[in-house]
């Protein structure tokens, strides 16, 4: 069995890799993830992790290194935040068109410029459309079972997978983790096994130029087309909810938590109005749902857990007995609102029945605190605004300031 530590969110994270047994490490500091393969090379060195630990030069190398060793078989992992993970964006989209595995925490940072090191999330929202799954965590003990799940069903679905976590907030803020055994770990995380063989006798021809209609193989049969290759991805992370619910499932007869539910659900089955939101914000509107419920108000909270794919179907459900929705964004699509609010609303217009008024706060940008009487101010100005019948035009920012 395991244990319960007090550690750190990359501490977790580097453990989880462990326990994981990831093959090959693609290792560049960026901050506030420089923790994760620093520990990772000190497991490598004491012989505690049997892996190839490579330093490169760029966030860009890290993850060319991480496709060459997914492609050959083996289990990989590297790390990331803001401008790393902007400089790795080519090479997410060749990660996810070439179907390979990958899992990758992020640290979620802003991005310069103006420089910052703290949170929000901007740098994983902005890569949403790349054709990688993404999870958020709320605590540090999602961090270790989300890496953990998350190498179960990439390697299922064949698609990579970004791990994400609030910079500072969660990677170095120290909080009881539940660790489980290496054997039990084993059990429910088998080797990462290739679906083709590699082999001289055997040539693979890896990610050629395809044409707009497909043609014949060496074999004869019929090779996809680009938009096939498209679609056939599509396809998968459509059927990713069915696959990470039965992973979910799996994951609590394993080691006793569940995630067979794509949302973190607070007090929300009899809620007037909901919190929506992600990460470690769904902690802070909790705290703020019972300050609410304190002076007599029915408000409950809904933390999206896996945004890509989009629960599409379980938010509307969620959210189908509610008067109003407050959407809390620490990330902006420039010229519109937050991708959340968006996405949340085109799940409510094709849910048959109850749309709630959704109104959407920008807040927590580049580290700013979020306090219990920012939550409140939202709460209260989407109370108003439903008992005016006053839909939202544009997204309040809260703690902006000039």
């Amino acid at each position: 069995m395991g244990e319960t530590l007090i550690l750190t969110g990359n501490q977790t994270a580097a453990l989880a890799a462990k326990l994981c047994r990831v093959q090959v490490v693609a290792a560049y500091p960026i901050t506030p993830q420089s923790r994760i393969p620093e520990i990772l090379s000190e497991y490598v060195e004491r012989g505690e992790l049997q892996a190839e630990f490579v330093r490169v030069e760029s966030e860009h190398s890290a993850m060319g290194v991480c496709i060459s060793a997914s492609m050959v078989g083996a289990r990989v992992f590297t790390a990331t935040a803001a401008n790393g993970l902007a400089y790795m964006h080519e090479q997410l989209h060749w990660a996810a068109g070439a179907r390979l595995p990958i899992v990758m925490p992020v640290t979620n940072r802003g991005l310069g410029a103006p420089w910052t090191i703290l949170n929000d999330m901007q740098d994983t929202i902005s890569q949403r459309d790349t054709g990688w799954m993404q999870c958020y965590c709320m605590t540090n003990q999602e961090i270790l079972d989300q890496i953990i799940l998350a190498y179960r069903v990439a390697e299922q679905l064949m698609v990579p997978i970004m791990v994400c976590f609030d910079g500072f907030r969660l990677s170095h803020t120290m909080m009881p983790v539940t660790f489980p055994s290496q054997e039990e770990v084993d059990a429910f995380l088998p080797p990462y096994r290739l679906s083709y063989q590699l082999s001289p006798e055997v040539p693979v021809n890896m990610n050629p130029v395809v044409m707009t209609d497909p043609l014949p193989g060496p074999d004869g049969a019929l090779c996809p087309s680009y938009m096939g290759f498209r679609r056939r991805l599509q396809e998968a992370l459509e059927a990713a909810p069915t696959v990470i619910a039965e992973a979910g499932r799996d994951f609590q007869q394993a080691f006793g938590r569940s995630y067979e539910d794509p949302l973190y659900r607070y007090c929300s089955e009899d809620a007037r109005f909901l919190f929506v939101t992600m990460g470690s914000l769904a902690s802070e509107a909790s705290e703020a749902a019972d300050i609410l419920r304190d002076q007599g108000t029915a408000v409950g909270v809904i933390g999206v857990r896996t945004f890509r794919p989009f629960p599409a179907n379980a938010l509307a459900q969620a959210a189908a007995e509610a008067d109003g929705l407050i959407v809390l964004e620490k990330a902006i699509s420039y010229g519109y609102e937050g991708a959340l609010a968006t996405e949340l609303k085109g799940a409510l217009f094709n849910h048959n029945g109850h749309r709630p008024f959704v109104y959407n706060y920008i807040l927590g940008l580049g580290g700013k605190d979020v306090k219990p009487s920012d939550l409140l101010q939202a709460a209260e100005h989407t109370m108003q605004g439903f008992k005016q019948g006053k839909r939202q035009e544009h997204p309040l920012w809260i703690g902006s300031g000039v």
